[in-house]
């Protein structure tokens, strides 16, 4: 069977498959145009005859669970992120399925990280079929490489529970890393020491799955409160002695940067968001995690705080730059998933108005409405940005897979997205005329804030309006392209094959792009 067949141009102009892993595809059709049909999903009806009546449900083992939960050639596992780069559960999953012979299976993680490298020998031995998330590093290159067996289907945060609610995926088995839980399966991050915060990625996963597992270093009586995990989801609980390592689940960008280019873009980014008139007693925001990110909320806050202003919400990824506003009376909610750094786990812990919420609420497009459509200002960044404003976030300049898509193409649906960026990276420029892999239409994205200017969107004519008086360099994206030309030159563009290695989903499960085998 091949990967992908079929290839048809979809409305963005990109060549995408209409049949992957087997699995017919719809390509991108374009913005609200693609309307879903059926109902959503359910897992099978359970029983309580089959769960012990004293409600313990722990076993010996991660492997006695896995043989419990009927593991077997060509079923999909699913596990969360929240312990980023500290995760001991991912890889052990398949250590055990290795052990015992299993083979083709689909990995579905909210995203992966350097510690999941040594799954590459299971990809090239069979073990793992291919995976449907995030690739970075040796993962990425790997894949784009053409090492993978199956196709790779990168999607957003949004898009991967919209797939699970959907039933697109179906998870055989969701294993659920919890650093507190009791016998019964409630289960939470807020404590113990692999405190992660939140378990906001994985609740999609325990709610739809066939069987559920949960893994915790913490257990506790019954009942563990608060339940961000429901135990009568929950099939086994297993207990071992370390789920993830503390020091590197406290993810390492959560550090303003201390670059003049770099600080000048968070800046200006907060200036113009200011004179255009988006920065105002009541607004909301989420302005990532990133070194750039990061500066750009504390420029906006000094903006509110010096009139007596604040904003009403924040998304999370939280961090304690965020959480400081929360406590200083800056911010009145974080609205969290997912939390960065230890600050922000304390405040998950400890504040009633850092609210623990799942991707199925803030995310799914396939729902009856979306919070980041509600959002005022969207701080976002990118590997591309072509003439055109379309965005790419998951190949490199090189044609490599750099990361995965995570709640990016959901969060262009802000009422105003900026992506402050360099105008070159490694004197490579980050503006060109076609971005290598489409991730977000150029409709979406409305301001791009370099070094050496602003470009505005031409569809937001009332923002071109606002600042004509402006004394923010206001400059066209050609402008500023030919600017970064003029210093780096135009760099040669990746040489591909006509192998696709992996489909870039968008929010509505349609195909918006193709990633295609680098040639040697």
């Amino acid at each position: 069977m091949k990967k992908c067949d079929k290839f048809v141009v979809n409305a963005i102009g990109r060549k995408v498959p209409t049949e992957v892993n087997g699995q017919e595809m719809v390509p991108f059709k374009g913005l609200r145009q693609h309307r879903p049909t059926g109902r959503k999903y359910a897992p099978p009806i359970p029983t309580c005859i089959d769960y012990p009546d004293d409600g313990n449900k722990v076993v010996s083992s991660l492997a006695e669970a896995l043989k419990k939960c009927g593991l077997k050639d060509g079923m999909t596992i699913s596990t969360h992120h929240h312990l980023r780069d500290g995760d001991l559960v991912s890889n052990t999953i398949f250590d055990i399925a290795h052990e015992m012979g299993v083979k083709d299976l689909v990995w579905l993680p909210s995203a992966s990280f350097p510690c999941n490298d040594p799954l590459i020998k299971y990809l090239e031995d069979g073990t793992i079929n291919r995976i449907e998330g995030s690739m970075n590093g040796p993962l990425g290159k790997f894949t784009t490489k053409g090492g993978m067996t199956g196709c790779a289907v990168l999607r957003s945060h949004g898009g991967r529970v919209q797939a699970i609610q959907d039933g697109e995926v179906h998870i055989d088995i969701a294993v659920v890393a919890a650093p507190v839980a009791d016998p019964f399966g409630n289960a939470n991050a807020l404590s113990g020491k692999s405190a992660c915060g939140i378990l906001g990625y994985s609740l999609a996963d325990y709610m739809y799955a066939d069987k559920v597992i949960i893994v915790t270093d913490n257990l506790i009586p019954f009942p563990c409160m608060p339940m961000q995990v429901q135990g009568n989801y929950v099939d086994y609980v297993v207990v071992v002695d370390q789920i993830g390592i503390p020091e590197k689940i406290v993810s390492g960008t959560t550090q303003v940067t201390r670059s003049p280019d770099r600080l000048l873009l968070a800046e200006w980014t907060a200036q113009f968001c200011d004179e255009a008139g988006l920065l105002r007693d009541g607004c909301s925001m989420q302005s990532g995690a990133g070194g750039t990110s990061l500066a750009v909320g504390i420029y906006m806050e000094q903006i509110l705080k010096s009139r007596g202003e604040k904003a009403r919400f924040a998304f999370g990824g939280s961090t304690k730059y965020m959480v400081q506003m929360l406590e200083n009376g800056s911010l009145d909610y974080i609205l969290d998933a997912q939390a960065f750094d230890l600050e922000a786990v304390r405040s998950a812990r400890e504040n009633p108005n850092h609210i623990d919420l799942s991707v199925l609420q803030a995310y799914n497009y396939h729902s009856k409405g979306n919070y980041t459509s509600m959002t005022d200002i969207m701080i976002l960044g990118a590997t591309e940005i072509d003439v055109n404003f379309n965005g790419n976030v998951v190949t490199h300049s090189d044609g490599l897979l750099l990361h995965g898509i995570g709640g990016w193409q959901n969060c262009l649906h802000a009422k105003t997205v900026i992506i402050p960026i360099p105008l070159f990276r490694d004197r490579i420029p980050v503006l060109v005329d076609e971005v290598t892999t489409v991730c977000g239409p150029g409709e979406m994205i409305d301001v791009i804030v370099t070094e050496r200017g602003i470009a505005i969107n031409p569809k937001r004519t009332d923002l071109i309006e606002k600042m004509k008086n402006s004394k923010l360099p206001i400059k066209t994206i050609q402008e500023l392209k030919a600017e970064a030309e003029a210093i780096c030159g135009k760099p040669e563009r990746p040489k591909f094959t006509d192998e696709a290695v992996a489909v870039i989903k968008w929010v509505d499960g349609t195909i918006i792009d193709t990633v295609w085998k680098l040639a040697e």
